[in-house]
C-alpha cells in the first residue's frame, strides 16, 4: 500500500511502518505481496537505504515470506519492471520471422535456468543445454557470473575459445539484431538489470541467501515473450512454490525440477522431482486453465544409464569447463560420456516442455532419419524423443552452427 512508504529526503524513502509489520508475524499484520514488491522496487532506483534494505531482506528471510509464491511472483514482476526495457514490437517481429513452429511449439522464446546454490559444483548443464536447444528452439538464456560456484554461465561463455561472445553487446537495443542472425541469445543480467548494483554489496554482507537468489530465474527481461521454460531449484520444498509463482505470473508452458540430491537440474544420478504446468485451455487464456502436475523422472525414462554426480562434478575453473563445452558442441565427446548424457537429459526436458516433441513427423535437417519416438514416460512426456532430438543437435552440427552465429553476431552487432 502506498501509505507504507514515507518520504524521508529527496532521494530516500522510509519503509519503517512496513518493517514493523513484517516482524515477527507478517500474516497477523496483514502484510501483502504487493506491499513487499513495492518496497523491493525502491531498491532498484536507490531509494532505499542500505540499512532498510538489509532489514527488509532479513525480515523476509527469517519469516519465510521470501519463499511464498505470491511474494516471489510479485517481486519478480517488480524486478522485471525495473529492468532495461526491450523493444517488444521489434522482438516479436524477428521471433515471428525466425521461429520454427513444430508440434505444439509455436516458435517463441524459451529459457532453461537454475537458482544455483546446490553446492554440487556440477558442469554448467543449463547453459550447455540452452545452446543445444537452440538447434530447434529460439533461446533467451538469462544468466550471470558465478555467485555460489567456480563457473557461472557468463564465466563459462566468456572463456570459450577461439573467440568468446561479447555478452555486453547483447542489450535491449541490439537483441533483435542478434536474433536475426542466430536462434541463441544470452541476456547478461548486469546489462539488463542495472538496479541490482545497489543491493549486491548488501547481499554479500548479509551472508545468507535472500529473495534475490530466487528471483533471478523469474526475471528474464524477455519474460513477456517467453513461451516455455525449464527451471531448476536446489531444494525440493521450493519446487511447488516456484511452480505456483510461475502459474501466478501467467506462464503456461513450464516445468520446475529438483534432483533428489538437492540438485537444481534434472539429475543423472537418481530421481528428479518435477512440477509441470499443464495448459488445459482451448480458447481463453486464464491462469485457472493451467494446472500443476507433479511426478518423478530418472535417467532410464530418457533411455540413458545413471551416472554418479562425482562423474559430472568436475568443480573446474571456467576455462576448463569451456573446453568441455567446445568439445561437446563439436561432437568430440564419447557418446557415453556422463556429462554428455547429463546435458542430453536436460535438453530433452526443454524440448518436451516446449511441445516440439509432440510432432508425429520429423524433418529437422541433415542426419535426421525422421523416426519419431512416440513412447511416453512420466508426466506423459516423450522424453526419449527429446533425447533423439538433442543427439541430433550435436551430431548434425546444428547446435555448433547456432552457437557460432551467436558469437559472430555479438561481436559484430551494430550499436549505432
Amino acid at each position: 500500500m502506498a501509505h507504507e512508504v514515507k518520504p524521508r529526503d529527496p532521494q530516500k524513502v522510509s519503509i519503517t511502518p512496513l518493517l514493523s509489520r513484517l516482524w515477527p508475524e507478517p500474516g497477523l499484520n496483514r502484510v501483502t505481496a504487493e506491499e513487499i514488491a513495492l518496497a523491493i522496487s525502491l531498491i532498484f532506483t536507490d531509494q532505499l537505504s542500505p540499512v532498510q534494505t538489509g532489514a527488509l531482506l532479513t525480515c523476509l528471510h527469517f519469516t519465510g515470506w521470501d519463499r511464498r509464491a505470491d511474494v516471489i511472483a510479485k517481486c519478480a514482476e517488480a524486478m522485471r519492471a525495473a529492468a532495461s526495457q526491450i523493444d517488444r514490437d521489434a522482438l516479436m517481429k524477428v521471433v515471428k520471422a525466425r521461429g520454427r513452429p513444430e508440434g505444439e511449439y509455436q516458435g517463441g522464446l524459451c529459457d532453461i535456468v537454475g537458482t544455483g546454490g546446490d553446492s554440487h559444483h556440477t558442469f554448467n548443464i543449463s547453459t550447455t543445454s540452452s545452446i543445444l536447444a537452440s538447434s530447434l528452439l529460439l533461446l533467451s538464456k538469462h544468466g550471470n557470473k558465478a555467485s555460489t560456484s567456480k563457473s557461472g554461465s557468463a564465466d563459462l561463455l566468456n572463456s570459450t575459445q577461439p573467440t568468446a561472445p561479447n555478452l555486453m553487446a547483447v542489450t535491449p537495443e541490439t537483441i533483435s539484431q542478434i536474433y536475426e542472425k542466430s536462434n541463441y541469445a544470452f541476456l547478461f543480467a548486469p546489462v539488463f538489470h542495472p538496479g541490482m548494483k545497489y543491493v549486491a554489496p548488501i547481499r554479500r554482507e548479509l551472508g545468507w541467501r535472500t529473495i534475490f537468489n530466487l528471483l533471478g530465474p523469474l526475471a528474464n527481461p524477455a519474460e513477456g515473450n517467453i513461451e516455455a521454460r525449464l527451471l531448476g531449484v536446489a531444494r525440493r520444498d521450493i519446487g511447488p512454490v516456484f511452480a505456483e509463482a510461475l502459474q501466478l505470473s501467467g506462464a503456461r508452458k513450464a516445468m520446475v525440477v529438483c534432483g533428489e540430491e538437492d540438485l537444481d537440474e534434472i539429475s543423472c544420478a537418481g530421481r528428479t522431482y518435477c512440477w509441470r504446468l499443464v495448459d488445459r485451455s482451448s480458447h481463453q487464456n486464464t491462469p485457472s486453465d493451467v494446472d500443476i502436475e507433479s511426478f518423478t523422472i530418472c535417467a532410464s525414462d530418457f533411455g540413458l544409464p545413471a551416472h554418479a554426480l562425482k562423474d559430472v562434478s568436475p568443480g573446474k575453473e571456467p576455462h576448463e569447463n569451456a573446453a568441455i563445452l567446445m568439445k561437446l558442441l563439436q561432437n568430440q565427446l564419447p557418446p557415453d560420456d556422463p556429462i554428455f548424457h547429463f546435458v542430453l537429459m536436460n535438453t530433452s526436458a526443454l524440448f518436451v516442455i516446449s511441445g516440439v516433441c509432440e510432432a508425429d513427423t520429423s524433418d529437422m535437417g541433415y542426419g535426421d532419419d525422421g523416426k519419431v519416438i512416440t513412447e511416453r514416460g512420466p508426466g506423459g512426456g516423450r522424453w526419449k524423443e527429446g533425447i533423439r532430438r538433442a543427439r541430433w543437435a550435436v551430431e548434425s552440427g546444428e547446435a555448433w552452427r547456432q552457437w557460432s552465429q551467436f558469437v559472430e553476431a555479438s561481436n559484430n552487432v551494430s550499436t549505432s
